[in-house]
């Protein structure tokens, strides 16, 4: 006889019940039962959601322990890895242990995956926590996790080390955004531009703008300005808290001789910068909130506040064969494949 679970995962929810998984409060995470149309993972390594690792590491210090403890607390408390203060999760690989007898999809037991959906709403069952990685927002784990019918993953490529792939897989929605967005001749911002996000995005915008068209990168530190240089990606790249918003456009406005931007791509990880991005932006200019530590209330009401007639874009973190697309603009550049070998490859 057919057990089947509700294709959305709604019969893993706790409470409240009737919720659908990510906003729910609590998910049942017992692996021992397995639904015909789920896929059983035996989890090797989470990369937390960046805004959700910040979040913690300012919360308990940047402590190897103490992060593991909080992370253990929320999965324990909440059967998923859902930052209750942001809201916002992350992905996950590992291997395939069970595929439910409904289900017919590509792949099979012993595969190794990464789901690309957010660990906010998929059920997760920690054993133990092995290794954080303060650096790059990833945990090494025992567990296993449940994948709905509907939920989407990726076979890991072969050709670059897991950690690269889970760290480029974890962004994907953004740099296929970014090539939607950007057309030949625009100016870009892209804010936050130091990141694995904000790398990839800047490697698309100024592959789609062209070579009339031209990438400003906002970053936080001196540091990520060597960096960015190094790429070779932008055009102009400038230091700026992009939590204060008249300063960092008046930073841009100089650079940019009064020009704002055609499209502003925000993939920060700190709160607060939506002003940035609405200041930045011309009159029915495009901007990309991908980063989960954005208030979609702030943004609206503060560009309503300023009277500025700008389209705003929520980040969708999947895309129509958003994980090929990402992988592949890693592949096609030397630089950009070094930078995130040396930056998330194993040590």
């Amino acid at each position: 006889m057919s057990v089947r679970g509700d294709p959305f995962g709604r019969h893993r929810v706790i409470e409240p019940k009737g919720k659908l998984p990510q906003p729910a409060w609590k998910l049942d995470n017992d692996t021992s039962k397995l639904y015909d149309n789920e896929i059983l993972i035996d989890v090797i390594r989470l990369n937390v959601d960046a805004a959700s690792f910040a979040q913690i590491k300012a919360e308990v210090g940047a402590d190897e322990q103490k992060v593991a403890e909080k992370i253990m607390q929320i999965v324990q408390q909440r059967g998923k890895l859902h930052n209750p203060v942001t809201g916002s999760g992350g992905m996950l690989i590992g291997k395939v242990k069970a595929v439910g007898k409904d289900l017919n999809v590509d792949v099979k037991v012993g595969d190794k995956i990464a789901t690309l959906v957010s660990l906010s709403l998929t059920p997760l069952n920690l054993k133990k926590i092995k290794k954080v990685y303060l650096d790059k927002d990833q945990v090494d784990v025992e567990g296993e996790a449940i994948l709905f019918e509907t939920g989407v993953f990726a076979r890991l490529p072969e050709d670059m080390p897991e950690s690269v792939a889970l760290a480029v897989l974890d962004v994907a929605g953004a740099p296929i955004q970014t090539a939607r967005l950007v057309s030949p001749s625009d100016l870009v911002l892209v804010i936050g531009a130091g990141g694995k996000s904000g790398v990839l995005c800047s490697y698309v915008a100024k592959k789609y703008a062209g070579p009339t068209g031209r990438v400003v990168a906002l970053v936080h530190s001196e540091r990520s300005i060597e960096q960015i240089k190094k790429l070779g990606f932008v055009d102009d790249v400038f230091v700026s808290d992009a939590q204060d918003a008249v300063s960092s456009y008046e930073k841009f406005i100089q650079i940019t001789n009064g020009r704002l931007a055609d499209v502003v791509i925000n993939v920060v990880n700190v709160p607060d910068t939506e002003m940035t991005s609405i200041l930045c932006a011309r009159e029915r200019g495009k901007i990309y909130f991908f980063s989960m530590a954005t208030s979609f209330t702030k943004a609206a009401l503060g560009a309503e506040g300023i009277g500025k007639d700008v389209d705003m874009i929520i980040g969708n973190g999947y895309a129509k064969h958003h994980a090929e697309f990402a992988l592949q603009i890693v592949r096609e550049n030397e630089k950009l494949y070094q930078h995130f070998l040396e930056r998330y490859g194993e040590k």
